[in-house]
């Protein structure tokens, strides 16, 4: 059970890690809580699901729903969110219409039938002592290098400097030249990919259904604040706290399954009742 444990909750914290780093990027620039971030990972999982059910290939289906899903998230930032995207309430409830109208668009194009999407690959690894399916192991994989090139792009190139400055203060960054508004663009593009290869992560993994982006929208939110908002490292310490948390629950508590959001969100109130500001949050946020 303890391997079963640990092959999941490291799975759920690379699914949670991705969504919290592409949701924190664009709220730490742009200052947009997108309640539609997780549609689009759910997006993303159907899409591969559409291609393969007709045929197509996984490598096919994760590119055609890459390519899917940017170009959704870039016409609804422009034509959606870009123009009201200083008045933070409006955006906050058109993001969270636009992930009702993913959600019943899908509903309405493929049914509300529970649906799965073949494995890439077959059978079990013993690493480490620990014996996990070879799918877990390769979805891990890309997670895993998915954040590392991440990291590797924030703290190595000169772009992601700029990301960096503008998430910690706007008004720097422009003095400094960044400009921030162009840069909050980039970072929602990041986003989006972030959200569409979570989702192709996670397909073969989990069942998919059309108000399957709910969940991890209320983790996701939970793992940015019990982190700090605007903290990246914050994001990923918060997602694997939540993750494991939730998988313990799942695991060891008689209907755990249907403890999982209540459990994530009890965590969350605990750590900030203990620290306010989350666990890399500035203790003065009215200083930055």
């Amino acid at each position: 059970m303890s391997e079963i444990v640990l092959v999941q909750g490291l799975l759920l914290t690379g699914v949670y890690a991705t969504l919290a780093l592409g949701f924190a990027l664009v709220f730490s620039i742009g200052r947009i809580l997108n309640l539609a971030h997780t549609a689009f990972y759910m997006l993303a999982a159907y899409g591969v699901f559409y291609v393969t059910d007709r045929g197509g290939s996984l490598f096919l289906a994760a590119a055609a729903s890459i390519l899917m899903v940017v170009a959704v998230g870039v016409f609804v930032y422009r034509v959606f969110i870009e123009p009201i995207r200083e008045h933070e309430t409006a955006v906050l409830l058109i993001t969270i219409a636009i992930g009702l109208v993913i959600q019943e668009t899908l509903l309405l194009l493929l049914g509300g039938s529970f649906r799965s999407v073949p494995g890439m690959v077959s059978g079990y690894t013993t690493v480490i002592g620990v014996r996990a399916g070879n799918q877990e192991l390769l979805s891990l994989g890309i997670l895993a290098v998915v954040l590392a090139a991440l990291g590797a792009f924030l703290y190595r190139t000169r772009m992601g400097l700029a990301i960096r400055v503008a998430a910690q203060d706007r008004e720097i960054a422009n003095l400094m030249g960044i400009d921030a508004r162009a840069v909050a663009t980039i970072a929602f593009g990041i986003s989006l990919f972030l959200a569409a290869l979570a989702g192709i992560a996670a397909a073969p993994l989990f069942t998919l259904q059309p108000s399957m982006w709910m969940h991890p929208l209320v983790v996701v939110l939970a793992a940015v604040v019990l982190g700090g908002l605007g903290s990246l490292k914050g994001s990923l310490l918060g997602a694997a706290i939540l993750a494991f948390a939730e998988v313990l629950v799942v695991f060891y508590v008689p209907g755990g399954s249907f403890l999982r959001t209540a459990v994530a969100l009890a965590v969350m109130v605990v750590i900030l009742l203990v620290r306010p500001e989350g666990l890399f949050g500035l203790r003065q946020p009215e200083e930055r």
